[in-house]
């Protein structure tokens, strides 16, 4: 992993001054159809700075997870035909962060217009702080779903046996994109 800079004090103060809550219950992951899903990611994200530290992206809803996956499927020049599946896990943690909705994401310096837009900076240096402050994870709006999701960091975890997979079953685009439509349409 890397050596960052020193977090910024400010930050480390805010998050410390908040009060951390458990989760224990479901959430959704998309995975590839060959990975892990209880494997997290060193890539970089919206919460965590590239090759920096593992972190597990989840949603909060069923339907979050897969338009955030439909998001940036969507944007390739081809929608990729790749074999990917639908994960609901189980999950407890001890002490992770709440932020509510975007606006609450303003308290710790994030410009909501650039969260928005697809600003990761920001948000990057929260999750780093977090977990430096070993918080075992964020529960944070969704920049594509009205539910949050929470993103994990998996070795601040106190209960690894925690984490498990309930269910996994593929995922099939045209049926969810049509439900999505008539879910949004009232019916």
């Amino acid at each position: 992993m890397v050596d960052h800079p020193a977090h910024d004090p400010d930050l480390l103060d805010a998050l410390e001054a908040m009060d951390p809550q458990s989760f224990d219950g479901h959430v959704w992951r998309v995975t590839w159809a060959s990975r892990d899903p209880l494997i997290g990611g060193t890539g970089g994200g919206r919460w965590h700075p590239a090759n920096d530290f593992e972190a597990l992206y989840t949603s909060l809803d069923e339907d979050g997870a897969l338009a955030e996956i439909y998001h940036h499927l969507s944007r390739a020049p081809v929608f990729s035909s790749s074999h990917v599946k639908i994960n609901r896990l189980a999950l407890r943690t001890e002490r992770s962060l709440v932020f509510p909705n975007i606006d609450s994401l303003a308290v710790v310096g994030v410009d909501t217009d650039n969260f928005r837009r697809g600003g990761y900076s920001r948000t990057q240096e929260i999750g780093a702080a977090a977990r430096f402050l070993d918080f075992d994870g964020l529960i944070v709006p969704s920049a594509r779903w009205p539910r949050g999701n929470l993103v994990l960091f998996p070795d601040r975890l106190d209960d690894l046996e925690a984490l498990r997979v309930v269910e996994t079953r593929d995922i099939n685009w045209p049926a969810w994109r049509e439900s999505l439509a008539s879910k949004q349409g009232g019916d």
